[in-house]
């Protein structure tokens, strides 16, 4: 009697369910910084970049939560997948143990994508690491790391581009604009496109939102939309950073430092980025619309 009264769980189901218990213990406390980081921006220039996790890591634990049923349906346990899958899954389980216990910020932040790519080895070999390969994707590409400080000293041709763009731009409305290099003056004031001003993260942010939104359209696999997606972003997002320099310069250049810092540290930043991200969502419709068959619901009329 007492066994019936059970609850109908599998050894299985427990130890994902004691896995789930323990890596939360181990990795909430670091979410919880990362998201007031990117809130706040109290996080370090580097990590702000991948301030896309507010978005990127609720829809990977989303779509981890919708697979779970075929996550409980693949094969578990010694025996019923490659040895190889289950040792390479401990290994580099370890390997994110050692990273995470190392205390090193960057280390720690990696050791998260690494120790979930490693649960799914281990518990359910390639099926499940293919299973989750999309959220795993997400995750990875919104875990902090020392990537753009890696990519600030190669920026400067960007930055020089930006710096001419915006002031061509300002010429044209009848400004008496000088560039020099990345250096922009104005009205006796000077604007520096500096490297952290060349529009990485938006790129990457819009890079990153592209692929979210490929997937929960699904057509990522889809070859023409995936490319025609990608780069259009990629000119948005470089087209509406030049435009925001542009800006940035005449509010400085014509002492609107209120603008200035509503538009480069307020939420005017914010929104417009926002506005950028909001238009790949019309042209991912505008390309679905040109290259997936049209459906035009209209019944077929019987012969006579």
């Amino acid at each position: 009697m007492m066994q019936s009264l059970r609850p109908n769980i599998d050894r299985r189901a427990w130890s994902d369910l004691a896995m789930l218990g323990l890596l939360s213990l181990l990795y909430i406390p670091l979410m919880l910084h990362w998201t007031h980081g990117w809130i706040s921006k109290s996080i370090s220039i580097e990590h702000e970049y991948f301030s896309h996790g507010l978005i990127g890591l609720p829809y990977a634990a989303y779509v981890i939560w919708e697979s779970r049923q075929q996550w409980q349906n693949l094969p578990g346990g010694t025996g019923e997948f490659s040895g190889a899958d289950r040792w390479g899954g401990l290994g580099i389980l370890l390997l994110s143990a050692v990273m995470y216990l190392s205390g090193l910020p960057e280390t720690v932040n990696l050791s998260f994508p690494l120790m979930l790519t490693g649960t799914c080895l281990w518990l359910k070999g390639l099926p499940g690491l293919r299973l989750f390969a999309w959220p795993l994707i997400f995750i990875w590409l919104a875990t902090p790391n020392e990537i753009p400080y890696l990519l600030a000293p190669f920026t400067l041709p960007l930055q020089s581009f930006i710096a001419g763009t915006a002031g061509i731009m300002l010429n044209l409305l009848g400004f008496d604009v000088a560039v020099e290099g990345i250096n922009i003056f104005m009205n006796g004031r000077h604007v520096e496109v500096a490297p952290y001003c060349a529009g990485l993260k938006m790129l990457f942010t819009s890079w990153y939102v592209a692929l979210l939104l490929l997937h929960w359209s699904n057509t990522w696999k889809m070859r023409p939309i995936v490319i025609g997606l990608l780069s259009l972003t990629t000119l948005i997002s470089v087209t509406g950073n030049i435009i925001r320099n542009t800006i940035l310069t005449y509010f400085h250049g014509t002492g609107n430092d209120n603008g200035f810092t509503w538009l480069h540290d307020g939420w005017g930043g914010d929104v417009y980025s926002a506005l950028s991200l909001a238009l790949l969502v019309w042209v991912l419709n505008y390309l679905e619309d040109w290259f997936l068959p049209r459906n035009d619901n209209e019944a077929t009329l019987p012969e006579a």
